[in-house]
């Protein structure tokens, strides 16, 4: 349990940013999250700056742009959020190349994404340059309760065991000519996902198990750099 674990966010490097140590590295992003937050919403020169320094930390890091940019689809559920509100506010409304919006919402959706766009970039950075096993270390050094910082590491270190038991599955689906592409296959896809479920449950009791033959108590040792 000791060892380090990569993931698949991580760019591996020997930049400054690379090697400044993590607990820093995450008391800066937290930082920058909550002035990004806390930028009023039509503060547009405010989110430049914002940006610049961003891009200036990726170039220190010598992280590729478009390697951060193919990973920022996690925000695209941010992005459909930000789209549909200047449909579902209230308020004034105005006229955008013929579509009938509100005001409101449109100051707000582009402030939402102006402030996820900012946030995921910045975590994504984070990850691209902090090694699974460091970010663990500084979150220990940072006085993180002990068992938060075990649930994150068992999920870093697992999410990859699960994602390739749902690739199998899929491909057992298929292989049976079942091909998900309309709402009344949902039932089996949640029947799949059930299984999942237990299946994993299943796993994390035999590692339990296993970790308590080996003698766990409650602490995991990691190796020192």
């Amino acid at each position: 349990m000791g060892a380090g674990h990569g993931h698949r966010l991580h760019y591996h490097g020997h930049s400054p940013m690379h090697r400044a140590p993590a607990h820093l590295k995450l008391l800066a992003l937290l930082g920058f999250v909550l002035v990004v937050v806390a930028t009023p919403r039509q503060a547009y020169p405010a989110y430049a700056v914002e940006l610049l320094v961003l891009l200036g930390v990726i170039a220190v890091a010598r992280v590729p742009v478009g390697y951060l940019a193919k990973r920022m689809v996690v925000e695209v559920p941010f992005v459909v959020f930000a789209l549909l509100m200047p449909f579902v506010a209230h308020g004034p409304r105005t006229e955008i190349l013929g579509v009938t919006v509100a005001e409101q919402g449109v100051v707000a959706g582009v402030a939402l994404l102006l402030k996820g766009s900012l946030g995921v970039l910045a975590s994504l950075t984070l990850a691209a340059t902090t090694e699974a096993s460091d970010l663990l270390r500084g979150l220990e050094r940072l006085r993180l309760p002990q068992l938060l910082v075990q649930i994150i590491g068992f999920m870093i270190r697992y999410l990859d065991v699960v994602t390739a038991e749902l690739g199998r599955m899929t491909v057992a689906m298929r292989s049976r000519g079942f091909e998900p592409r309309s709402p009344r296959h949902w039932p089996h896809l949640a029947r799949a996902l059930g299984a999942l479920f237990v299946r994993s449950y299943e796993r994390g009791e035999r590692v339990h198990l296993a970790m308590l033959s080996r003698g766990y108590d409650g602490t995991v040792r990691r190796q020192t750099p």
